[in-house]
């Protein structure tokens, strides 16, 4: 019998393991890979193989999206710089600090409206937010507007939330010219993957202060993040963790079970990944 194979990243991410050569997929029939994103299968060989990929499904949606979220109010009401200010003793010093902004009324594009992304909308629509986005198609049941490329998303939006799948056709998807059109007021949220964002650009952009600040966690060569990104106030950084709780791995433990026997019983496998 063919083997189904767990992918090694499910006991290491979020850090991702290298693809595997053709003549060891030549002995499998299925893929087993919890980790979200997809950027360490060769989708195309798997398909060319018939080998069936599974993945995550919703198990770390709903965490993914309150993990951007929080990035979101930290870089707008400015959280992490307002502890590190009382803390270090400059309140007594230097008085009442500068304010953050309001969440609700902020237009928020999403670049990736797939599982993460619909719940990072859902979330900030409570808010107050008004939503569009942005994805490989419209969606026709979707009520957001939809922009057909990020620049247009950028230049309509007040804050960018990057969650889409890393391939070769989004590699820094968030460029300096989208950067650009986002303005100095903007903020930039990455729960993705780091390759998505220009980090070169992105950091030149923060200290000339041509975008307002970011949220990010996830970066192009984890787990090593530029150090110029620590010495920046209007940047709050997480360590690839957003998909991380007790309560989502226990999800995906399960769910990778539940493929495994549906696997061994000739039944249909849950959370298949079909390449659009």
């Amino acid at each position: 019998m063919p083997n189904p194979c767990v992918s090694s990243s499910s006991m290491g991410w979020p850090h991702s393991p290298p693809k595997p050569s053709a003549s060891c997929l030549h002995h499998w029939s299925f893929w087993l890979a919890p980790p979200p994103g997809f950027d360490h299968i060769d989708m195309a060989e798997c398909i060319n193989r018939g080998i069936t990929v599974s993945g995550a499904g919703d198990a770390f949606s709903e965490d993914v999206a309150h993990s951007a979220v929080a990035l979101l109010i930290d870089v707008v009401r400015r959280v992490s710089e307002a502890d590190r200010f009382v803390r270090s003793g400059l309140w007594s010093l230097k008085g009442d600090y500068p304010f953050g902004s309001k969440i609700g009324g902020k237009r928020v594009g999403i670049v990736g409206l797939g599982r993460i992304g619909s719940e990072v909308a859902k979330r900030l629509m409570a808010f107050g937010c008004s939503i569009a986005y942005n994805s490989r198609k419209k969606k026709p049941s979707v009520p957001y507007p939809y922009f057909a490329n990020v620049y247009d998303l950028a230049t309509n939006s007040d804050v960018l939330v990057v969650c889409c799948a890393l391939t070769s056709a989004t590699h820094h998807i968030i460029s300096r010219e989208v950067m650009k059109a986002l303005g100095k007021e903007g903020v930039l949220i990455n729960v993705g993957r780091g390759a998505l964002v220009d980090e070169k650009e992105l950091f030149q952009f923060l200290t000339r202060g041509e975008i307002g600040g970011a949220g990010l966690d996830v970066f192009e060569n984890e787990p090593d993040v530029p150090r110029e990104l620590f010495t920046l106030d209007n940047v709050v950084l997480s360590p690839h963790k957003a998909v991380l709780t007790p309560e989502s791995l226990e999800s995906v433990f399960q769910l990778v079970l539940a493929n495994l026997k549906a696997f061994f019983s000739n039944k249909p496998l849950m959370s298949v990944v079909h390449q659009e």
